[in-house]
């Protein structure tokens, strides 16, 4: 079995959910998105899974405050570009086992794909 797990070292989500996979011995493929940002054909299987891109947005980062976005209207082109420049607006970790994923902490789901 093995994982692919997109986030950031400063979420304490993304470490959370590499310390599950690495406890239970499961093979992590980790992409930093401070280091390389997500690709958008990636970003478009968690969007469907989320039921959108405002699905996947963290209205409660830091970077989301401080740029006010709560109070603009941005198509999602530039979603896209404010997420590929800033990582933290995402809900992380997204993790992708297979064709299945998961957005943000999700320990049950993830107990299950080792079932």
């Amino acid at each position: 079995m093995e994982v692919q797990i997109f986030g950031v070292k400063k979420s304490q989500d993304t470490r959370k959910a590499e310390r599950f996979f690495k406890e239970r011995k499961v093979k992590i493929h980790y992409v930093d998105l401070d280091v390389r940002p997500i690709a958008k054909g990636e970003l478009s299987r968690f969007t469907q899974k989320a039921g959108g891109l405002p699905g996947l947005i963290d209205r409660n980062s830091k970077t989301y405050q401080k740029k006010g976005l709560e109070f603009m209207k941005l198509s999602e082109e530039r979603w896209l570009e404010l997420i590929q420049e800033n990582p933290d607006l995402l809900v992380l970790p997204l993790v992708r086992f297979g064709q299945k994923v998961t957005i943000g902490h999700d320990e049950v789901t993830w107990k299950s794909w080792m079932e």
